[in-house]
């Protein structure tokens, strides 16, 4: 991916978003030639000169300082995943022509699988940061009946929400939020790691065979997952709530652990003993056909 481009489309987009108003700048009257704050207005509000920060927003982000990145943070005012954005470009600009980010594996450990299937009560898989699931419980991989149906290993589940929109809407109550998220997401990897060859051709795909994802790619959001809800639609045991958390694997730099849960008591924590119960009938099949059929 061009970081350069990458840099110009993300500062110039946030830049459109403000307004004089949300700055905290005077209200001129007539009309505006650009949507948002102007490059000049952006300088000041960061402290830099107008030639430096329009260098800044052509691409050239190698070699502007903390403090610099910082104040053009606060006034371009980004969110925390968004300065995380930032601050990685900035990075990967200064970086050189032959330096490549180590890649996160591509299988996880027998001891990480061990610890998947010692949680029995919650659905949980491991994933890397394009979304490929690398591993899951027995409880997940129920839960994601739908998603594993593609035969495409590993599964991808922004690949889902994009290239089979009817079953991903049937799956996700929440469909456009979880669409955006996961364009979202996707960017923020891309700017952490540009040169990853399989991150390219994933979203090269997705760009060509999806409309809604070439709209969402070109709004340059970005997003963290790591807490919140998610509503699903299982074929099985129906509407499920989930709680659900990601946590960073820091002995198999980027990996992340995703668990889902729901209060004790709640319509969702006996659907989930359901699924466990169907899931655990499912994997007996094909002993029992095996033993029936040797008789």
């Amino acid at each position: 991916m061009d970081v350069r481009a990458e840099i110009r489309e993300f500062l110039s987009s946030r830049r459109a978003r403000i307004t004089p108003q949300q700055a905290g700048l005077p209200a001129y009257g007539g009309n505006r030639r650009v949507k948002g704050l102007r490059r000049e207005e952006v300088a000041m509000l960061a402290g830099v000169s107008v030639d430096y920060y329009v260098r800044l927003e052509r691409g050239s982000l190698a070699g502007a300082s903390e403090s610099v990145l910082e104040s053009l943070a606060s006034a371009l005012h980004l969110d925390e995943a968004e300065r995380d954005h930032l601050f990685a470009l900035a990075r990967e600009s200064g970086a050189s022509s032959g330096r490549r980010k180590r890649s996160a594996p591509a299988n996880v450990r027998p001891v990480l699988q061990q610890l998947l299937d010692a949680i029995t009560e919650a659905p949980a898989w491991i994933r890397n940061g394009r979304h490929d699931v690398l591993a899951m419980n027995q409880l997940a991989r129920a839960l994601y009946t739908p998603i594993l149906a593609d035969p495409r290993r590993p599964a991808n589940t922004t690949r889902f929400v994009y290239l089979d929109p009817e079953a991903a809407e049937e799956f996700f109550v929440d469909y456009h939020q979880i669409a955006r998220d996961a364009a979202a997401m996707l960017r923020l990897e891309a700017g952490r790691n540009p040169h990853d060859k399989a991150l390219i051709e994933l979203v090269g795909e997705l760009s060509t065979r999806s409309p809604l994802f070439r709209q969402r790619w070109a709004s340059q959001d970005v997003r963290f997952h790591r807490s919140g809800r998610k509503r699903l639609r299982h074929p099985v045991v129906g509407q499920l709530d989930l709680d659900f958390q990601a946590l960073e694997l820091p002995s198999e730099p980027g990996l992340q652990l995703n668990v889902y849960t729901a209060a004790a008591g709640t319509p969702t924590a006996d659907a989930l003993k359901l699924l466990g119960s169907w899931a655990a009938s499912q994997q007996a099949l094909p002993t029992e056909a095996t033993t029936t059929g040797t008789s």
